[in-house]
């Protein structure tokens, strides 16, 4: 089934932290960080810099999105958080919600959106996911996260 695919409101909140603390590779103090971010979109989406979406299965939250215009950039985004509950992966949620992020990038005359991740093996999903999705890897900071677990930065480029 397809999901729907619509911005984040006041109503999801606890779906989409649900969703983020059931994803084992998410430690509770980077959840705590990505619900402060959603936290800022819902108080005030147009002041907040960010875009947040969910997606929604049978009514249910499955999956959620946030990104936004990278500051001090000309048509440089971000992708913050992308979030598919684990019993929902694998279901092309996650390729709607990156497909739709991007859609709204091109319209919004973006030309590169990063993504920044962890070098972690649990993240290797998250890595392929990106590569299949068109992403390519040009950056690598040793020990950004912890000794051990390199930043990695996707890029994909627009147009």
């Amino acid at each position: 089934m397809k999901p729907l695919i619509r911005p984040c409101c006041r109503e999801d909140r606890p779906a989409v932290e649900e969703i983020l603390r059931r994803i084992p590779q998410f430690q509770p103090f980077e959840v705590d960080v990505a619900m402060e971010v959603c936290d800022g979109y819902l108080a005030d989406p147009q002041r907040s810099g960010y875009r947040a979406f969910v997606a929604e299965v049978a009514s249910r939250v499955v999956g959620y999105i946030c990104y936004g215009p990278t500051p001090l950039t000309d048509g440089t985004w971000d992708i913050y958080w992308i979030a598919v509950a684990p019993d929902a992966q694998g279901r092309g949620v996650g390729r709607d919600l990156i497909a739709l992020a991007e859609g709204r990038i091109t319209e919004a005359r973006g030309r590169l959106i990063l993504v920044e991740t962890s070098s972690r093996p649990d993240y290797e999903d998250a890595h392929r996911f990106y590569r299949s999705r068109g992403y390519e890897m040009v950056c690598r900071i040793p020990d950004f996260y912890a000794v051990g677990d390199d930043k990695l930065v996707f890029q994909k480029h627009l147009r």
